[in-house]
């Protein structure tokens, strides 16, 4: 009978976006600590949830499961199937066999943060959210927020300073600025390259010339104009003007750029 607590436990790693492994015990033969069924939840900080046998099989195990959380070539999902002779694999005295399956989940979570909870913002946030992304979305306005629809890879963050968000956003962040207009759009700009952030994706809604403001303003703040990295317009040259329309020509260059596009 499944473990209502291991269910739960698995729940709340999901929505969280915690990275974890899933490891079960799918057959066990001969002299063995555990028996098939058995489940074991494990996170970068080690076990979190469940056992598949305790002892070595287990220490083994959760070895493997952060192996695959450490690897930074294993995608966005990743699978592994092990099949372990107790006595010469693990070093137990137990003459068994286990074998085990281990599944990562948010393992390298592809995370886009968008400043801005507009038009064209509604319209990418439903794009996004039938994706196997972790979308935030910060503004000031609770009503835009409110507006978004629900999700458990969606995340809102109502703030009064959302250039003071900047600071903790993820290093593999993809983001977005599509403010109220270039007022809010530029303190944001000014505290990613104060703090010199380096994100995979920077991009602002607007045009070329608007560009070529920003790019003016955060030079005579002192920043080096050699660095002012970033997209502006956004989107692939596809579409009309239409919110629903920009939404799908920044999906689509976001998509792009997280397959190894071509990187400003």
């Amino acid at each position: 009978m499944p473990d209502p607590n291991y269910i739960q436990r698995h729940l709340e790693l999901c929505d969280a976006g915690t990275p974890f492994v899933s490891v079960t015990m799918v057959e066990a033969t001969g002299s063995t600590p555990q028996d098939a069924g058995s489940k074991m939840l494990v996170t970068t900080d080690g076990h979190f949830y469940g056992t598949v046998g305790g002892g070595r099989v287990e220490a083994k195990a959760i070895d493997h499961a952060l192996a695959m959380l450490t690897d930074q070539d294993t995608g966005y999902s990743h699978t592994s199937f092990v099949d372990w002779n107790l006595r010469k694999d693990v070093g137990m005295t137990c003459g068994g066999s286990v074998k085990l399956y281990f599944e990562s989940t948010n393992h390298r979570l592809w995370r886009v943060v968008i400043f801005g909870a507009g038009h064209v913002t509604q319209s990418l946030v439903r794009l996004l959210s039938t994706l196997p992304c972790r979308v935030t979305c910060i503004d000031p306005r609770a009503d835009w927020l409110d507006k978004l629809p629900a999700g458990t890879n969606i995340e809102m963050v109502r703030t009064d300073d959302p250039p003071g968000q900047v600071a903790s956003l993820p290093d593999d962040a993809f983001v977005i600025c599509m403010t109220r207009g270039h007022k809010s759009d530029l303190p944001v700009l000014l505290e990613v390259f104060r703090q010199a952030r380096v994100f995979p994706y920077l991009g602002v809604i607007g045009s070329k010339s608007k560009a070529a403001v920003l790019r003016r303003e955060l030079a005579d703040a002192g920043l080096n104009p050699d660095k002012l990295n970033f997209h502006c317009p956004l989107g692939l040259p596809i579409g009309t003007n239409h919110p629903g329309e920009i939404a799908v020509s920044i999906a689509a260059q976001l998509l792009t750029e997280r397959g190894g596009g071509e990187h400003l």
